[in-house]
């Protein structure tokens, strides 16, 4: 138990850091070149994952099974914003409190963060951008909600965050105000939902994917403002193999 016990907390401190790599392990990784995501799983032994793994992360959503999946319960309060430019992404580490709950299970929001273009595609197709909500329960697993984005109004969430967007890799804002995440939300919950992992390194399995298939807004001018920062931050589609996405309705 005292194992078990001493892993979960690993592994939630490790995600919060969005560095997930063993503490001893400083390999360095990137999206693209040698370390690029075809060679992730040479990297290090602790991606093997990377390059072994069947359930992995993102996929194209383009054959979908219709099924009574359970309602998402958000239970997401207001948080400081606590920004940080990890040299990937911009990650905003949420305070603790906030939770969804699915199938009886619930999943304590850690951590959200951006990617443009999307990395799940839907019919072939990515959106403008993507926002990941990194949620973890007591026993472990990690449940992810994708919040997919297309350009059309602007959206005065972003505005919030990206008014105190970290340029720098290795930057850190912590601001004295507030938002909350759940303004981010389309109004319609359904979502496609399959077992993944991160795409990330070291592109651990077993993680819930919950991507809403409602986008939500955000400007030409909003996604233009991370990508000039972030120039590629997309993992490529990886084979769906045997798995099934199911479709909420």
């Amino acid at each position: 138990m005292l194992k078990i016990m001493t892993s979960i907390i690993t592994l939630y401190c490790l995600i919060l850091s969005n560095i997930v790599i063993a503490s001893s392990d400083k390999v360095q990784w990137s999206y693209d070149g040698h370390e690029g995501p075809a060679n992730w799983g040479a990297l290090s032994k602790n991606y093997d994952t990377c390059k072994s793994g069947q359930y992995q992360s993102p996929i194209d959503i383009n054959s979908t099974t219709t099924a009574k999946l359970a309602n998402i319960k958000f239970n997401y309060l207001d948080a400081p914003i606590d920004l940080i430019n990890n040299g990937h992404t911009i990650q905003m580490n949420y305070a603790k409190g906030s939770t969804l709950v699915v199938g009886g299970k619930t999943y304590r929001l850690l951590q959200f963060h951006f990617h443009s273009p999307s990395e799940h595609h839907v019919n072939g197709k990515p959106y403008d951008m993507v926002a990941h909500l990194v949620h973890q329960a007591d026993d472990g697993q990690l449940g992810v909600i994708g919040i997919m984005m297309k350009v059309g109004n602007s959206n005065p969430v972003i505005d919030a965050i990206w008014s105190h967007m970290p340029k720098n890799a290795g930057d850190h804002n912590n601001v004295n105000s507030t938002i909350n995440v759940a303004k981010l939300l389309p109004a319609n919950h359904n979502y496609f939902n399959y077992s993944g992992s991160l795409t990330t390194p070291p592109c651990s399995e077993g993680v819930n994917w919950m991507v809403l298939q409602t986008p939500i807004e955000v400007s030409a001018e909003q996604v233009a403002s991370f990508a000039n920062i972030f120039k590629k931050n997309v993992r490529p589609i990886q084979p769906l193999h045997s798995r099934k996405i199911h479709m909420s309705n």
